[in-house]
């Protein structure tokens, strides 16, 4: 590379060409600059968008979003975990059944869940871990038996968990996120490169519920970003990687029509756990069995392990 100057001012030679300094740095100057423009309209029409669609309380959550309490009558307790992206909404109908059945049902909102993508985009796998471990804390203290049981990434979350509290005596996992596809893995390795540019990407969600109706109920944000998207792995290997500790009963559910997670993979899943397992697959529901068509047979289904294990 030689440099050189003429009638416009500096130059570099590259190979045999000569680029001027000053116009090519102009040149990279308004590029990054269009591209900065164009990633913070995106982010702010994504935000407006969900906050248009839930407009947040004074707490800044999503209306429908908030987590709840069910005071039950048998004096044993339940913590109830979500999946990634989405709220304690998607658990409602399975709480009121395990409610009817006795139980005090806790059913927490994930730290960066149901408030902006934004936020959502900035928050650690760290903190859910904390904010799990927090919450059956509390269950465990105020009850003499307690349950864990999580939809999806919060199945991983309920894994993971459960091994580091003794007390716990049975564990759920519906439609356990805990082995992410490699189409997942190669957007969270590629994420460096496209994330600059698009700050979130599209979800699928549409998929993981058949029902139209209750996709319209749902609080889930339908988008994820680089930050979202590397908690999500991180979690979900987490849980994958604490099932061989875990030595309490538990159930699987799953759905054949799921559109996250392969039945090979599913499998895998029951295969690396070592205690007692119980194993349902359901027809015509997609990932979030719990709000989808299946909701009532997946009630039913946890509600009886639950009484053959209560004690």
């Amino acid at each position: 590379m030689e440099r050189g100057s003429g009638q416009h001012g500096a130059a570099v030679l590259i190979g045999d060409s000569r680029v001027d300094v000053i116009p090519f740095l102009i040149g990279v100057a308004a590029a990054t600059a269009v591209v900065a423009f164009n990633r913070r309209r995106i982010a702010r029409s994504v935000e407006a968008q969900y906050a248009a669609q839930f407009p947040p309380d004074t707490s800044g959550i999503a209306d429908g979003a908030e987590g709840y309490v069910l005071r039950g009558t048998n004096r044993r307790g339940l913590l109830l975990l979500h999946g990634s992206g989405d709220s304690p909404q998607s658990l409602r109908s399975l709480a009121m059944a395990l409610n009817n059945a006795g139980y005090d049902v806790y059913a927490p909102l994930l730290p960066g869940h149901g408030r902006s993508p934004g936020i959502f985009a900035a928050t650690p796998a760290s903190a859910y871990h904390e904010a799990v471990a927090e919450s059956l804390a509390m269950v465990v203290k105020e009850h003499a038996w307690t349950g864990v049981i999580g939809l999806s990434m919060g199945a991983a979350l309920a894994a993971s968990a459960v091994t580091e509290s003794p007390e716990v005596k049975a564990l759920v996992l519906l439609a356990p996120y805990m082995i992410p596809p490699r189409a997942v893995r190669w957007t969270k390795r590629m994420a460096p490169l496209w994330s600059p540019f698009v700050p979130f990407v599209r979800g699928r969600g549409d998929d993981s519920i058949h029902d139209v109706a209750a996709r319209g109920q749902n609080r889930a944000y339908g988008t994820f970003s680089k930050g979202a998207l590397t908690a999500l792995v991180a979690t979900a290997d987490a849980g994958f990687q604490a099932l061989g500790r875990v030595r309490i009963p538990t159930l699987v559910v799953n759905s054949t029509q799921d559109n996250r997670i392969p039945r090979a993979l599913a499998e895998q899943v029951v295969g690396a756990i070592r205690a007692p397992v119980e194993q349902h697959w359901l027809e015509g529901c997609g990932h979030v069995i719990t709000a989808d068509y299946c909701k009532d047979e997946v009630a039913k289904l946890v509600v009886a392990f639950l009484a053959r294990h209560a004690g």
